[in-house]
């Protein structure tokens, strides 16, 4: 009986271990099982439906599968922002299905700002390609880590917390953004509650900023649901 009983345990440590190395994998996309998996967007077209994208038959793939230049050239930061981000994710660059990772390339107007956003899936780190930028997280218990990166330098933002950019200069700025998920998503903190549609109710946005309604109502005006 002792004997069962000390069985029992070893292996019970020994599942808790395995829970343990395993946790992290789950932080982020899930493994690939083979090596390539191009995603093949004309089967969504279908009835079928998975967390992610299917593959094309390998006989169908080829180099350009692989390839982009969507990084290549700023974007237009002229609008309200003063921003434009520029993705290089799965559904631009299909070779990226079920690797892990993607890409961005942020541009900046003088003075221009990447609002308030979370990445829900995906940790960010950035590397400033020109121009300095004034950037910052805020942790679950509100506290907020700011400081200001340099040409050259790097700065990380952890997976799901909220975030910013802001141009600090005079000049343009730019900014390559690294994710470790293929699909990383963006919520835009304003326009996630000010433009959802159906539209959040009124009175639950007046009550959560504590303004009147009308105020609300004004800036629902600036955000048109997409």
């Amino acid at each position: 009986m002792a004997k069962l009983l000390a069985i029992s345990l070893l292996l019970a440590a020994f599942s808790a271990v395995l829970l343990s190395l395993a946790a992290p994998s789950l932080a982020g996309d899930p493994d690939m099982l083979q090596d390539i998996c191009v995603a093949d967007y004309k089967s969504l077209q279908g009835p079928l439906r998975l967390n992610g994208f299917p593959c094309k038959r390998p006989e169908n793939v080829t180099a350009d599968d692989f390839f982009s230049a969507l990084l290549a050239n700023p974007g237009n930061t002229g609008n309200a922002m003063g921003s434009s981000a520029t993705a290089a994710n799965v559904e631009k660059l299909p070779g990226l299905n079920t690797l892990g990772v993607s890409m961005a390339r942020i541009d900046f107007a003088p003075w221009g700002v990447n609002p308030p956003h979370t990445h829900p899936r995906a940790t960010e780190i950035i590397f400033v390609l020109e121009g300095s930028l004034d950037v910052g997280f805020v942790t679950t218990t509100n506290r907020l880590y700011a400081r200001t990166v340099c040409k050259g330098e790097v700065f990380v933002f952890p997976r799901g917390l909220v975030h910013y950019q802001r141009n600090n200069g005079n000049s343009p700025a730019a900014v390559i953004s690294a994710f470790n998920s293929q699909l990383p998503g963006t919520q835009a903190v304003a326009e996630t509650l000010f433009g959802a549609s159906p539209a959040v109710p009124t009175d639950v946005l007046a009550r959560a900023f504590q303004i009147d309604g009308g105020l609300v109502e004004g800036i629902k005006s600036k955000f048109p649901p997409k």
